[in-house]
């Protein structure tokens, strides 16, 4: 990156107080910026590290007032949002970066499927039959593509991605390191010996565009029909989706969860860490979980905020905790008064 504090104000409808010449060549954390740096102030707890910054200017909110000096060198760029227009900027210098066009020469690219000439594909990939990728896709190194799977424009998937067979990628979807997409669904038929025999998983997996995949997420092929990622979702790290799962437009769901089979999030959720889903459930829109709940039930109620294992309305939750303690705390008090009487005889 090469542009001045003036020219990035441009980019992000902002305005400069100070040296709109300056150039700046990168991006950094408000603690660690140096010389050249372009950092950004969103959250007042970091507001000290401004008033020492080596940076040569911030992003920060038109109504910021600073309450010690700033650094000589220090120009302010305001805008309206700090932290969105510091993301802005950060997919507009990524961007830039996109990598040439080509397929490397260790790839292996079937004869039958159709990748677009504008798209990188990476060392050691493998992009199968019938596959299709679009214009604008990066494929990185060690990838497989399966048979008859399709990547929508402008999708990135990055190195050690299982896509499996059929499967169905949106525009504009990021698919980070490790994640499998496609494999078979956890599917057992009891038998009357007590064994269990494998149910053939036919279905597939559709993931709708803008979509964030983290790495090593897994998300398991339907049994039959589909599992459905809708639009906008971001799912964090280490996520299992059963089969038959369906998650709705622009949720978010952190780390570590498990939803199992044919359990239904609606759109628009906020779903915490370590969350657990039964399967054959479904859970309205708008819904918020708090980390490491159990959601084993239904929640028919849009909007609302659960928390505990089994999960409960949140106020519901905090209630039970509050008495919880009380009760803790008075079996405690008459214990020891109980002891008191022993030792006083």
């Amino acid at each position: 990156m090469q542009k001045t504090a003036g020219e990035i104000a441009e980019i992000l409808h902002g305005r400069v107080e100070g040296n709109e010449m300056v150039v700046l060549k990168g991006l950094a954390k408000i603690e660690e910026a140096g010389p050249g740096d372009l950092t950004f102030l969103a959250n007042p707890v970091y507001e000290s590290h401004l008033y020492s910054s080596r940076a040569s200017t911030a992003i920060v909110a038109d109504d910021f007032k600073p309450t010690d000096q700033l650094p000589a060198q220090l120009s302010l760029l305001r805008v309206k949002d700090p932290y969105a227009a510091f993301a802005s900027l950060m997919q507009w210098v990524a961007q830039k970066q996109q990598l040439a066009h080509g397929i490397h020469p260790t790839a292996s690219v079937s004869p039958d499927a159709h990748v677009s000439d504008q798209c990188y594909v990476g060392p050691l990939v493998t992009i199968e039959a019938g596959a299709t990728v679009e214009a604008d896709c990066e494929i990185h190194s060690n990838s497989i593509i399966g048979v008859n799977s399709k990547i929508g424009k402008a999708t990135i998937i990055h190195g050690s991605v299982f896509i499996g067979k059929e499967s169905e990628i949106g525009s504009h979807c990021i698919i980070q390191a490790g994640a499998v997409i496609g494999s078979d669904g956890f599917g057992f038929a009891p038998q009357s010996n007590a064994s269990y025999q494998k149910i053939p998983q036919l279905g597939n997996v559709v993931i709708g565009n803008r979509c964030e995949i983290g790495a090593t997420t897994t998300i398991d092929r339907a049994t039959l029909g589909s599992t459905r990622i809708g639009n906008g979702v971001k799912l964090d790290n280490q996520i299992q989706v059963a089969h038959n799962v369906s998650i709705g437009d622009n949720t978010v769901v952190a780390a570590q969860t498990g939803i199992a089979g044919s359990t239904s999030i609606g759109a628009h959720c906020m779903i915490g860490g370590q969350v657990g889903f039964a399967g054959h459930i479904s859970v309205a829109d708008g819904v918020k979980v708090a980390a490491q709940s159990g959601i084993t039930k239904s929640i028919k109620d849009p909007d609302s905020t659960w928390q505990g294992t089994p999960a409960s309305m949140i106020k519901d939750h905090q209630q039970q905790q509050i008495e919880l303690r009380k009760l803790v705390r008075n079996k405690a008090l008459d214990r020891i008064e109980q002891i008191e009487k022993q030792l006083n005889g």
